[in-house]
């Protein structure tokens, strides 16, 4: 018997011994993925077999962030694709780039950082407050949205030209931002309200979440597009009307009969001690999300200096290509936050320890194959988003440098995941902040003065360095870290 199936049957064991279920009242994982299930039994997340456990949450939320890569790169395929002024259009709207991460940063702030805390509360059988966390998180979503709609309404030509335009391609950024920012709120919401969806084991449910808005966004993206004529007007249209339908679907999910936790009006009133918990669980996400647009700055501002608009359009394309790691590694810790968080909150060491041992393998094994891909095939990934010949194999170059050690990231992801699950915000936020902060961000401007020989491919190189010495910090406080971290689950059941 191995390592693994001794802590699950010691798990198994010790939840026949210590909780009584009624078994009408019991409910499968497959029956809450799917989103059917009101009941309020969670047990499942520690006595079902891991694999087939991962499989059915993560399965879904991989899905969905694979369709929200979608979402996000679908405009810029469609208007890179655009006749006469695809190129150009393509770079005036990835400097829009930084601003539109900051709102998904902001719903990751909230989202991501109340869902772990809910679960832990779930884990606690806490459903109270559980629910304050859901509520609070909830309105605290709106104010956010309102603030930063009128932010980007105001000054959003500043920080366009501040980001790297040029006075060609910033009559795109502007016309494209006037119209996002308008859907500023669906965005936030849908983005971080689906996490709770997710975190209660409605995998498919959050899957569904996101795959309404992306079904309609590819059907209404080109109808604006090229339909009715207005290039990056009706990209940014067929966006905010998609986000608005995930809105209406995530909204009427929370507030209905299928869900464990709901949206309630005596919960919508900010408690301190309810939202600063998670504000501080959810800044390690924020970093991570918001340092891409401080980092997409820096990138752009640099490349624009040394190889112009052109280096600048690339860099589009490599962020976009960049999410195919991204955003599923996100869907695999996303799936696995459920077991980890309500094991870590029931004080099921051995669960925890396998559950993060299964996750780690098949990030990186992710991570592997899609670095393989990147590195045998980059025209293929280069023309997704344009036709332009010279941007094209511009890109093909810039590509294999910049996704030079993606192999490894399936580490960084796994752990940093694992961290948010078990809420450990200290933690979260140190690796965040030395990949972007102290790593990335001054090898963009060193890097050019150590490789002179071709100064605009050294920024681009700056990327692969970063995440090589970042993952190598990763793992060793990871793996100090966690130790403690199970042996004081160990220590208190021993105490019980």
């Amino acid at each position: 018997m191995t390592q693994t199936e001794q802590d699950q049957r010691e798990a198994q064991t010790k939840e026949v011994r210590t909780t009584e279920v009624p078994a009408a009242e019991t409910q499968t994982a497959e029956s809450v993925s799917a989103g059917t299930g009101g009941g309020e039994d969670k047990e499942f997340l520690r006595t079902e077999p891991l694999g087939k456990l991962l499989l059915k949450l993560a399965l879904p939320t991989v899905a969905a962030q694979l369709i929200n890569m979608l979402y996000n790169i679908v405009d810029r395929i469609y208007i890179g694709h655009i006749p006469d002024i695809g190129a150009t259009a393509l770079t005036g709207v990835g400097v829009c780039m930084p601003l539109i991460m900051i709102v998904s940063a902001f719903a990751a702030l909230v989202g991501y950082g109340g869902a772990p805390r809910a679960s832990i509360f779930m884990g606690k059988k806490d459903k109270d407050s559980a629910e304050k966390t859901l509520g609070n998180c909830f309105v605290l979503q709106i104010i956010i949205s309102v603030i930063l709609t009128a932010v980007l309404l105001i000054w959003n030509r500043d920080f366009l030209m501040a980001f790297g335009a040029s006075e060609n391609t910033i009559g795109y950024g502007v016309s494209y931002m006037n119209i996002y920012a308008l859907g500023t709120i669906f965005v936030e919401i849908t983005l971080g309200m689906n996490a709770f969806i997710t975190a209660q084991g409605f995998a498919k449910t959050g899957m569904l979440s996101v795959l309404i808005g992306a079904v309609a966004n590819i059907i209404l993206d080109p109808i604006f597009i090229f339909g009715f004529n207005m290039d990056v007007r009706g990209a940014a249209l067929a966006t905010i009307i998609s986000q608005a339908l995930s809105c209406i679907w995530v909204v009427g999910f929370l507030c209905g009969k299928k869900t464990f936790l709901k949206i309630k009006k005596i919960n919508l009133r900010l408690t301190p001690n309810i939202i600063l918990p998670c504000l501080a669980l959810g800044v390690a996400t924020f970093i991570m999300q918001a340092s891409e647009s401080v980092i997409s700055v820096c990138f752009n501002s640099s490349l624009q200096n040394y190889g112009g608009d052109i280096a600048v359009g690339a860099m589009t394309i490599l962020t976009s290509v960049m999410q195919f790691a991204m955003l599923p590694l996100q869907g695999l810790g996303q799936g696995a936050q459920p077991i980890i968080s309500y094991c870590y909150g029931a004080g099921d060491a051995g669960r925890v320890r396998a559950a993060f041992k299964l996750l780690l393998k098949v990030s990186l094994g992710y991570s592997i194959l899609l670095w393989i891909l990147v590195m045998a095939l980059p025209g293929g990934f280069a023309a997704m988003f344009t036709s332009d010949g010279q941007l094209m194999e511009y890109t093909k170059t810039a590509l294999r440098i910049y996704m030079g050690s993606m192999f490894l990231f399936g580490i960084q992801m796994a752990c940093q995941m694992t961290f948010n699950a078990l809420g450990k915000a200290a933690e979260s936020i140190i690796v965040a902040v030395m990949r972007k902060f102290v790593l990335l961000i001054p090898l963009i401007y060193i890097m050019p003065h150590i490789i002179r020989s071709d100064q605009t491919m050294a920024v681009y190189m700056a990327e692969p360095v970063a995440d090589l010495l970042a993952v190598t910090f990763t793992a060793v406080l990871f793996t100090v870290q966690f130790k403690k971290t199970l042996k004081n689950i160990g220590g208190a059941q021993q105490k019980e």
